[in-house]
């Protein structure tokens, strides 16, 4: 057998390509299947979007306007308790979740009677309900005293929670490799070849094979996609984010824009800007999420501020994620999307299931995530 070739043979089933959060997760659940697996990660050159989120398990308003995204969120806020007791019992690490129920806050009524409006659209589109409340600014007072006066009001999602995202990438990572799993880092697959039933990963330091591969590279995949007959329309959004010091616990839940971390730090953001692929930092754009930050929580205003950074989420024309096997090469499957710790739960379960068995569960409704619904 020539140099630089690795076959199923040698023990990879199915090749993941790219190491982040969402490549992880279908590893590990693919792994504990039984199925060898391989991870080609691109390294510390990658833009790693798994590495600058913001740590939400958020459900409260996503997939607004599309259901299945909706009811798929939900699924995997349900899944994430049991994944992270799971993670904690093989691997000694605590992931930090807190599903307490999260919190958006609005800084108007306008804001909080359009946010309020939207999810009662989203609790009508829900046959089984969509649990939310309202609070006006007393309310909300009397669940976070530090709230600031200027403050509207809030909307209140019980299924919402957060989670340390580094925590997490360590623990799926250790659990995968404690299995068997394989990662190779370093390993930028620059093209995909599918050869007689059989999927050829080519980088710059040699050529694999594998049975089944996985594309879960984010900004990557639209490149890799193509070659095997999916055609993935994504694009980056950056997203700035503001980490302050420790401060006296005051933030018992998330909220859309600013967390505080299980060690006492305060984590800000939720900036959406298209600028291509810049993952840098603006000071226009901080000095906005700063100022959003005092106003909803005063005590910040003298908080000094240690690092900042940019990251970009990998997005669709509709926001929403695509999971699609190919077509024409069975075997090669796209899993892509912007929310990464959220759908951890789902992606480590039932989308790895799919992968690993072939038989979607209906209730993923995996063909509402094909990417033929941006064809006109």
């Amino acid at each position: 057998m020539a140099a630089g070739i690795r076959t199923s043979r040698n023990g990879s089933d199915v090749a993941v390509v790219g190491g982040g959060l969402v490549g992880l997760a279908v590893a590990l659940g693919i792994q504990e299947k039984g199925q060898q697996v391989t991870i080609y990660d691109e390294g510390d050159i990658a833009f790693r979007a798994s590495r600058g989120n913001f740590g939400l398990v958020w459900v409260q308003g996503k997939g607004d306007s599309y259901p299945a995204y909706a009811n798929l969120s939900r699924l995997s806020a349900r899944l994430w308790g049991d994944m992270a007791a799971s993670l904690e019992e093989s691997t000694g690490i605590d992931l930090q979740l807190s599903q307490k129920g999260g919190l958006f806050v609005c800084l108007s009524e306008s804001e909080l009677s359009q946010r309020a409006n939207m999810l009662d659209q989203m609790a009508a589109n829900h046959s089984e309900g969509y649990p939310f409340e309202v609070l006006d600014h007393q309310q909300l007072k009397e669940m976070v005293p530090e709230i600031g006066p200027e403050v509207a009001g809030a909307t209140w999602g019980p299924e919402d929670g957060h989670v340390n995202p580094l925590y997490l990438m360590r623990a799926l990572l250790k659990r995968f490799t404690s299995l068997g799993g394989k990662l190779i880092n370093s390993a930028a697959i620059n093209s995909v070849q599918p050869i007689n039933g059989q999927f050829h990963l080519h980088s710059a330091d040699g050529r694999y094979v594998s049975d089944k591969v996985v594309l879960a590279a984010g900004l990557g995949n639209k490149k890799l996609a193509s070659m095997v007959g999916i055609e993935a329309p994504i694009f980056p959004n950056r997203g700035q984010v503001l980490i302050a010091e420790r401060v006296k616990h005051f933030l018992d839940y998330p909220t859309g824009h600013v967390r505080q971390t299980a060690e006492g730090t305060i984590q800000c953001g939720d900036s959406k800007e298209d600028v291509g692929f810049d993952s840098g930092t603006t000071t226009d754009v901080i000095a906005d999420i700063a100022r959003r930050a005092v106003t909803m929580f005063p005590l910040l205003k003298d908080v000094r501020l240690i690092r900042s950074w940019g990251a970009l989420r990998i997005m669709t024309p509709d926001g929403h994620p695509i999971y699609q096997q190919s077509e024409e090469f069975p075997g090669a499957f796209l899993v892509t999307c912007h929310s990464g710790v959220t759908l951890a739960a789902a992606h480590a379960g039932p989308i790895a299931d799919w992968i690993a068995e072939g038989n979607p569960d209906p209730v993923l409704n995996l063909e509402k995530f094909h990417a033929n619904r941006f064809q006109v």
